[in-house]
């Protein structure tokens, strides 16, 4: 929702507000109008990765005034929601970037100060077990304190639902509502002080791990190449606490680490930017890996709920997959193993989103599997889990920017449990004199070669907003007829519900006689909008690269 920017900012001078802020507030009013626009023109919104931003003054940044008045109005809507509990209960969990420990404590105390009970977790801890110990502990919600694999000026949180998955509608929009009654701080409840949270740690630490444990599926495997190299980096982040023990307790014993990486710290000192899909990230951890002799390198943003993944090539070569191949290495070793060990029926399925690759349908397809499409966002894949609980069975699901599941007791993406299955799939590769290049190359002669790249076009402020709104316009009013060539036969506006079967998301899709695709998707949570190709054949590499180049000017 926009504002008059200046009459916004001019509220923040009032005595609501500490001298810092007023100090800085007034500076900006006689200064650069163009920082006050973008600062104060909007609220920040729930969008697929909950409420995320730079940090800094402002309404339109992540701050701790907008942080307690978003969970005033997430108490409020919690008590209008869970009017038949005589004890709402919350959980709370935050990450190593800046200013995370200080926008946990706030949340808490903002809850609190509402009445609501409160567990909060005694140091950082990654975004999965946060949605497990929703469930492990009773909850009605949860809140991530995090800016998942953004640079460091970032920070946000998500919010999560009873069921352990982010908000979905109608809560997200709902929250939304009430949040944006709150415009002013002296609206947020104090509380007297007295009131503590319940510090928790270790036994649900317990509780995880256990349950991530239980999804092996080839412990044999394990014991026998239980000497595999490993490279390990949590790229400053949490996985630093649950990732070497979850692989330990697997049994891996060669787990090495990036030692200058596992200094939890939010100016992520070692990397541009703390993301596993880029190879600027991994490049310590590759380093690592030719020191040690190791064939496989995993790592996983600061929340740890994306996970990178570099295997040796045919001529010995490091290299790193991206989401698309993680996600179909994957698929194709829990629906072999499953089949193997008479676990599917008709009721298992797996789930993936519309952006990713057809590839891990095509294998579902083989083993006569359900898989669900549904729209970008894990939430959306958690939403399929939770409508089919007590009805079907959960293999796991995944999406192109490095997010995978398995199993029901994580209701979001999760880098620990996708860490160890790909530690477990090596091993079991390693019985049949195989690696997991190898293992790639034999899906793709079976099912044949799928290519899929993206590019991100950033746009910021408010003028980029409407840069963005106005791609997607002419996009929609004069869609292309043709390709580099190859004639556009059907377009997909997931705007149309009634048309998709899925809620409503300002996604379009435009399918190639070929059989080639590309979806346009303005981000919900960066300032830029992302176009996705993905095309089948042994041309497949020079399809993409022409598709993109396509609409690299817009």
């Amino acid at each position: 929702m926009e504002h008059n920017y200046l009459d916004t900012a001019k509220q923040w001078l009032s005595d609501s507000f500490d001298v810092a802020t007023r100090t800085e507030v007034a500076s900006l009013i006689n200064g650069d109008q163009k920082e006050l626009e973008d600062r104060f023109y909007r609220m920040l919104e729930f969008g697929t990765g909950g409420l995320r931003g730079i940090m800094g003054v402002g309404t339109n940044r992540m701050n701790k005034y907008v942080v307690a008045m978003a969970t005033q109005g997430l108490s409020n809507y919690l008590k209008k929601n869970f009017t038949d509990k005589e004890q709402i209960k919350v959980v709370i969990a935050y990450d190593s970037r800046n200013n995370s420990t200080e926008f946990a404590k706030i949340t808490s105390d903002v809850f609190l100060a509402n009445g609501i009970y409160v567990y909060l977790f005694e140091n950082l801890r990654p975004t999965p077990e946060l949605s497990f110990a929703i469930r492990y502990l009773g909850c009605q919600a949860g809140i991530m304190v995090t800016a998942s694999h953004n640079p460091k000026e970032y920070n946000g949180y998500k919010v999560f639902w009873e069921d352990g998955a982010q908000i979905t509608a109608p809560h997200d929009k709902n929250i939304i509502e009430e949040v944006q009654k709150i415009t002013d701080p002296s609206q947020v409840e104090k509380g007297d002080g007295l009131n503590y949270p319940q510090l928790i740690g270790a036994e649900v630490d317990k509780a995880f791990l256990d349950s991530v444990l239980s999804l092996t599926l080839s412990p044999e495997s394990i014991q026998r190449h239980s000497d595999l190299k490993i490279v390990y980096t949590p790229l400053h982040g949490t996985g630093v606490f649950l990732v070497p023990k979850a692989l330990a307790q697997i049994g891996f014993k060669n787990v090495y680490h990036v030692e200058s990486q596992d200094v939890l710290d939010g100016n992520f000192p070692t990397v541009a930017s703390p993301n596993p899909e880029e190879t600027t990230a991994m490049k310590l951890a590759l380093e690592k890996a030719d020191l040690v002799g190791a064939d496989l390198v995993l790592a996983t943003d600061p929340d740890a709920d994306r996970v990178g993944v570099a295997i040796r090539d045919d001529k010995g070569e490091l290299m790193l997959l991206n989401g698309n191949q993680t996600a179909s290495i994957l698929t194709n070793y829990l629906l072999t193993r499953w089949h193997q060990l008479g676990k599917l029926n008709e009721t298992t399925y797996m789930v993936k989103t519309i952006v990713t690759t057809e590839l891990m349908k095509a294998i579902a397809d083989k083993y006569g599997v359900k898989m669900y499409n549904v729209l970008t966002g894990f939430k959306y894949i958690a939403q399929i889990v939770r409508e089919n609980e007590g009805k079907g069975t959960f293999i796991g699901g995944g999406e192109e920017s490095n997010g995978f599941n398995v199993g029901e007791f994580v209701r979001d993406k999760d880098a620990v449990i996708a860490c160890s299955m790909v530690a477990e799939c090596a091993a079991w590769l390693a019985d049949q004199g195989k690696t997991l290049y190898d293992y790639l190359q034999d899906i793709y002669k079976e099912f044949g070669y799928y290519k899929e790249s993206l590019i991100s076009i950033y746009k910021t402020g408010k003028d980029g907003a409407e840069q963005i709104q106005n791609i997607m316009k002419n996009l929609r009013e004069t869609p292309p007829t043709e390709l580099d060539g190859d004639k556009v036969v059907k377009v997909i506006d997931y705007l149309d519900s009634e048309a998709t079967g899925l809620p409503k998301s300002n996604v379009l899709q435009f399918y190639t006689e070929s059989g080639s695709v590309v979806s346009a998707r303005p981000s919900g949570t960066e300032p830029k909008i992302k176009f996705y190709f993905g095309a089948k054949g042994d041309d497949a590499n020079q399809k993409v690269a022409k598709l993109a180049e396509i609409f690299k000017g817009l």
